[in-house]
């Protein structure tokens, strides 16, 4: 049984959760809000953190999962008053940025990638290609816009303008997501919205984050040395790595490597 004393002051604790991968992916190490509700739960509530601190490594991924893992952090952070700090490593880009933005202030190594407040769909078109094959598409919906952007019919210029709609309304909300968390912090005569991404100082400077620095020493000028870290992040259950789940995950890293090589790592 552990003994407290009632007169020793207790060293502050810091909770740390690691976030790290793309997000909304199939695989079973991607970031999404199902997954991370019970650690981010256990993290705010376990032990009375003096802060959280988020360890974030995203190239971004679904806005949706972006948002409900962005909205349960602040959540959280507002019912039991910790402050959230994140701490930014290789990237934090487009759905990394949104969870990067949760935080009450944000810092970053120099040479961190951050940024790419946009929204992208991405896709192929093989029509041309069946056609030489000698291979007929036939589609048939009832509603004229259910086969919206066939990869095997060619483009549409109406579907093309539907989905422009779609990827404006999300940029939209991405944009007012960082305008709410960072707020006069911004630099008001950059456009900061048009997917570009900047290193450290440059973010600093338009007040993307708030500098420059790494977890462990900025706790300890905050906390004080002897402040104590507690670490919490998903777990790969042991079976994941045999069977079908094995080619899954194989497939998602793939794509995971691909969203990493857009910010050249």
């Amino acid at each position: 049984m552990k003994l407290s004393l009632p007169f020793v002051k207790k060293q502050p604790l810091v909770a740390v959760v690691r976030l790290s991968g793309a997000i909304g992916m199939a695989g079973r190490g991607s970031l999404n809000d199902t997954a991370l509700a019970p650690v981010l739960e256990k993290a705010f509530r376990k032990g009375k953190p003096a802060a959280v601190a988020l360890e974030i490594n995203s190239p971004g991924g679904s806005p949706v999962q972006s948002s409900l893992i962005g909205s349960r952090i602040r959540r959280l952070s507002e019912e039991l008053e910790i402050p959230v700090i994140a701490f930014v490593e290789d990237v934090a880009a487009s759905g990394g940025y949104w969870l990067a933005a949760a935080a009450d202030e944000i810092w970053a190594d120099d040479s961190s990638v951050l940024g790419s407040i946009g929204v992208i769909s991405a896709g192929f078109g093989a029509h041309v290609l069946l056609a030489r094959q000698g291979i007929e598409r036939r589609v048939h919906t009832a509603g004229k816009s259910k086969s919206m952007l066939d990869p095997f019919s060619p483009e549409k210029e109406e579907d093309v303008a539907r989905l422009q709609g779609l990827l404006g309304d999300i940029h939209a909300n991405f944009i007012d997501h960082v305008k709410a968390r960072r707020g006069d912090k911004l630099d008001q005569s950059a456009d900061l919205f048009t997917g570009e991404v900047w290193l450290a100082k440059r973010a600093q400077e338009l007040g993307l984050i708030d500098g420059v620095a790494h977890l462990r020493p900025k706790m300890q000028e905050r906390f004080g040395d002897k402040v104590k870290f507690r670490r919490y992040g998903l777990r790969k259950p042991f079976w994941s790595r045999f069977g079908a789940t094995l080619a899954q995950d194989a497939i998602t890293g793939i794509e995971e490597r691909a969203a990493y090589a857009r910010f050249g790592l």
